[in-house]
């Protein structure tokens, strides 16, 4: 059967599949640590009780038709206000997008800059950068990044790849590491962001930066910076990505919103009019009375960001416990988000049974069949199939069974010659 081109050559995401994969295993009765998804086991993470409520409400009160295409007016004026009061950011409701979580968003903001050949440029390892650039025809310029910088680029990193540029990609904190910019390493690169865009002409797209900022409530022992704050002549060059998805561990809930410069929204609120990517009704209206007061917010994510730090410093230290028994093994201290950074430096190791693990997915899936535990290599975020890096996502276990694993992992790997 013949399809279009782009679809002949799409590949899906490999998170997923060794999470279906994980999935299957665990309803055969495979005992298995899954810190594979960037998502919360609900049971142990609820969400809010009156964001519960309130969707309820909404659902009995009939709100079940049709949102507005650009989000409901009582939404996008509560998340400004929150902007106002959280970051100090003033953007009016009207430069305010909802869609169903963020990635909508990110597309769109992808479809609203990109043409095809154009040179969009994002960091290894990145979530998803480099299928949106296979979506949008882009020219996507990888800019390998190092454990010494916590995976983060620098602006010495992107210098050489701006002239010509339509948009940097960037996340703090980042998936899949959980690191995040400092103020001087963010001060660099939009220094170098506006110098570009000094030297380009009116007829000349400019270089526009993609913030995610997703996880940016969920932070531990550092601060969160974000551009516009840092030089306010970025708003015209910052679109922003945001949500409740992380947050409030309202993954399936489906609520995120851009802000940006007036020009790019309004697009993308019209591109949205026609792929329909709305965040449910009933949603949007409980989201909107949850964040008509800041300190609902504010309460939520003081326990649960520390109940997530909980988890992340307990396979941080067991990791790091493991490497004071000679094992090849490191992992980077947790700075926000659900993620910690693995290094597992087994490829080319034999497994008992004579195979060797040749690539970061082999090693992957020996853990899962012989370990018990369940990790996403950084080739899955762009990097290569031999970077002996992987994702640990802490939100789907509890802390007792994150405490299991340990042992279980180290015979596993002192199983591999």
């Amino acid at each position: 059967m013949k399809v279009s081109k782009l679809a002949a050559h799409l590949v899906g995401s490999e998170i997923v599949k060794i999470g279906n994969e994980v999935n299957d295993m665990k309803a055969k009765g495979a005992q298995i640590a899954n810190l594979t998804i960037g998502d919360l086991d609900s049971n142990i993470y609820p969400i809010p009780a009156l964001l519960k409520e309130e969707i309820e409400k909404a659902y009995q009160n009939n709100l079940t038709n049709y949102p507005p295409a650009n989000g409901l007016g009582t939404l996008r004026n509560a998340v400004s206000e929150d902007l106002k009061y959280r970051w100090n950011l003033d953007y009016s409701p009207n430069d305010i997008l909802v869609t169903a979580g963020s990635r909508p968003l990110i597309y769109a903001t992808y479809k609203v800059i990109v043409d095809p050949g154009d040179k969009v440029i994002f960091p290894i390892p990145s979530w998803n950068n480099n299928h949106y650039c296979y979506l949008t025809g882009a020219n996507g310029v990888e800019v390998a990044t190092t454990p010494e910088n916590n995976f983060l680029p620098t602006a010495d990193d992107i210098r050489p790849h701006v002239e010509g540029a339509v948009l940097l990609a960037l996340c703090s904190p980042l998936n899949p590491t959980g690191t995040m910019f400092t103020k001087d390493q963010l001060t660099e690169i939009c220094q170098l962001i506006l110098d570009e865009n000094s030297k380009r002409s009116e007829d000349e797209k400019p270089l526009y930066l993609m913030y995610d900022q997703i996880y940016s409530n969920l932070t531990f022992d550092a601060d969160h910076y974000d551009p516009v704050s840092l030089f306010p002549e970025m708003r015209n060059y910052t679109i922003y990505i945001e949500g409740i998805s992380k947050c409030l561990a309202a993954t399936g809930v489906r609520v995120g919103w851009a802000f940006g410069p007036t020009e790019i929204i309004d697009r993308m609120k019209a591109l949205n009019t026609h792929i329909g990517a709305w965040a449910p009704k009933p949603e949007q209206e409980a989201t909107a009375k949850f964040y008509a007061d800041p300190k609902n917010i504010d309460h939520f994510v003081f326990d649960y960001k520390n109940k997530l730090k909980t988890s992340l410093e307990a396979l941080h230290n067991g990791i790091q416990s493991l490497k004071t028994k000679g094992l090849s093994v490191d992992s980077i201290q947790p700075m926000g988000a659900l993620y910690l950074t693995i290094q597992l430096d087994f490829i080319g190791k034999m497994k008992p049974d004579g195979t060797k693990i040749e690539t970061s997915s082999d090693l992957v899936f020996y853990l899962i069949n012989e370990g018990g535990i369940a990790l996403v290599p950084f080739s899955s975020f762009g990097d290569t199939k031999t970077q002996p890096w992987f994702r640990a996502s802490v939100g789907g276990l509890s802390l007792d069974e994150i405490n299991a694993c340990i042992p279980v992992l180290e015979q596993a790997l002192l199983n591999l010659k």
